[in-house]
């Protein structure tokens, strides 16, 4: 069973960076599809970033130039670089992954449907 792991969410003043992790574990020798979600109060989850084992990624249009999806094979964790950080970035943030052949997994995606597994997502607070 693969079990995803959130850290590194903190509170940080508005222009700040922050650097996410999600470790994986029990995951299949397969090719897989892997994403960055938050949820803020009283709005719905939404897709952020994005990147699937051949490296592909996509980023959702509020954070493109800002923040940085990446992974370390070796290791099976995925990072989420967050640089310039806004009061709007606050939220609750997730790791999703969907493990499964070249085929299934060959684009990223930000559509939750688009994912499986879920992490039980760490906290972002940015003050301004």
């Amino acid at each position: 069973q693969v079990h995803l792991v959130e850290s590194g969410g903190c509170s940080v003043q508005a222009g700040g960076s922050l650097r996410l992790s999600c470790a994986a574990s029990g995951y299949p020798n397969s090719s897989y599809r892997m994403g960055w979600f938050r949820q803020a109060p009283g709005k719905e989850r939404e897709g952020v970033a994005s990147i699937n084992s051949a490296g592909n990624t996509i980023y959702a249009e509020s954070v493109k130039g800002r923040f940085t999806v990446s992974k370390d094979n070796a290791k099976m964790t995925l990072y989420l670089q967050m640089n310039n950080l806004k009061p709007e970035d606050s939220a609750l943030y997730y790791c999703a992954a969907k493990f499964g052949s070249t085929w299934v997994v060959r684009l990223p995606d930000l559509r939750e449907g688009a994912f499986d597994i879920w992490g039980q997502g760490t906290q972002v607070t940015v003050s301004s």
